[in-house]
């Protein structure tokens, strides 16, 4: 039988990606043991609106009221399967740890095909009976009336954009919700999900420390197993960059972060990283593989990944643009970029995302998950132990960050930039 034109080309890239699977497999700079826990990311790039703090990949959707076409859920899961069937050569019989379904606004997607999206990776991926498996929801009525029927096509973990309670401040940040959404997306969410996020934002236009202690206590008053708190920066490329509101300086967001750690403390919740704070057994399994600098192959619009093996590792970017992703997923030409990471950069990489752990990290991960040897680093991580930034607990063979190098986490991470 003659293949059709996509068949063929479809065998083509396939072929393709098994010999970069080959390339990728010589031997080169660095030499790991063993290959760190692999997570998938699937970004889902749309959502009502864009938000003017917001440097995502993220692209408005109005619907058919405002003259578009209907979401093109359909073809763009298509486009990810096609997307992780060119891939899997490079991650065969590895395990996969986690999904994390981002945005975007994921819940503009119906369960349905959520549920479709999650069956077919299940039947591409070996998913670890525990996997964890998240997706990020808006609190709109309209997203809300689904969290129970995404419990059901497969999530486990919800991730709700809150970012405020107060209605004149989610108005400041060009939230498309209002307070008694977000309020009962809480209560929703609580309702269906063992475990789930609530996204908060502070040093907000116009915040006062009261109103983020109104805010930290309506939060709590649902008892999240996890926060994420999120001081608001003004990223370039936004609207915020380009007309920078009024913020709050930054005595008072020091204060404002010293209310997240006392309050969320006193309701059980610790902070284990630099902006997440959860109860025992609730903390993002997905998160703590990139903060570990695990591995995580990335789908999907504008998606970043990070592949390990034996002797380099490699770092992917999916093409930005959702209609130009979905004709080159569907040739089986998803990557837009993709290249080795320097050995000279490894330690940088490494302790960008180490180091934002409150607990650190165990010498011998940094061996394992770089294939470099501690000798790289242990001069620059004795210097900053002088400087009162780090501790090295040689009995545990530990190095965590001291409050002051927490304090100082972006001078102590520069650190370890290449010469």
């Amino acid at each position: 039988m003659v293949a059709s034109r996509p068949q063929r080309r479809l065998a083509g890239a396939d072929m393709m990606a098994s010999a970069q699977a080959v390339h990728w497999r010589q031997p080169g700079a660095v030499h790991l043991t063993q290959l760190p826990p692999l997570s998938l990311y699937v970004h889902l790039p749309w959502c009502l609106k864009k938000c003017p703090y917001c440097d995502f990949n993220s692209h408005e959707w109005h619907g058919p009221a405002a003259g578009q076409t209907a979401l093109p859920q359909h073809d763009y899961v298509r486009a990810l399967i096609a997307d992780l069937e060119a891939s899997l050569p490079l991650v065969w019989g590895r395990a996969v740890v986690s999904v994390f379904l981002g945005g975007g606004t994921p819940s503009l997607f119906d369960p349905d095909v959520i549920g479709e999206l999650l069956s077919a990776i299940r039947a591409r991926l070996p998913l670890q009976p525990d996997a964890e498996i998240t997706l990020e929801a808006n609190p709109g009525t309209f997203e809300r009336q689904r969290f129970a029927a995404y419990r059901d096509a497969g999530v486990t973990r919800l991730s709700i954009g809150v970012q405020s309670f107060d209605d004149r401040l989610l108005r400041a940040i060009g939230r498309v919700h209002d307070a008694a959404q977000a309020r009962a997306a809480a209560e929703e969410a609580a309702r269906h999900f063992t475990t789930f996020n609530l996204d908060l934002m502070y040093a907000l236009p116009g915040q006062t420390l009261a109103d983020w202690r109104r805010e930290l206590d309506t939060a709590l008053a649902f008892a999240p197993p996890h926060l994420s708190l999120y001081h608001l920066t003004i990223e370039p490329n936004t609207r915020f960059a380009n007309a920078p509101p009024a913020l709050p300086d930054d005595d008072t967001a020091y204060a404002m972060l010293d209310a997240a750690v006392e309050r969320t403390a006193a309701a059980g919740l610790q902070r284990y990283e630099v902006s997440a704070y959860a109860r025992v057994g609730h903390r993002c399994q997905h998160n703590l593989n990139y903060w570990q600098f695990g591995d995580y192959l990335g789908i999907g619009a504008g998606a970043h990944g990070k592949l390990s093996f034996a002797g380099r590792i490699v770092r992917q970017v999916r093409w930005r643009d959702p209609a130009r992703y979905l004709h080159q997923a569907l040739q089986g030409q998803p990557v837009a970029q993709e290249h080795e990471v320097a050995a000279r950069d490894l330690p940088f990489e490494f302790m960008l995302n180490a180091l934002r752990l409150r607990d650190g990290f165990d010498v011998s991960l940094f061996s394992t998950r770089t294939g470099l040897p501690i000798t790289t680093v242990s001069g620059t991580i004795e210097a900053a132990c002088r400087r009162g930034w780090l501790a090295w607990d040689r009995a545990r063979d530990r190095v965590t960050p001291t409050a002051q190098g927490y304090d100082w986490l972006s001078d102590l991470q520069a650190l370890f930039l290449p010469d």
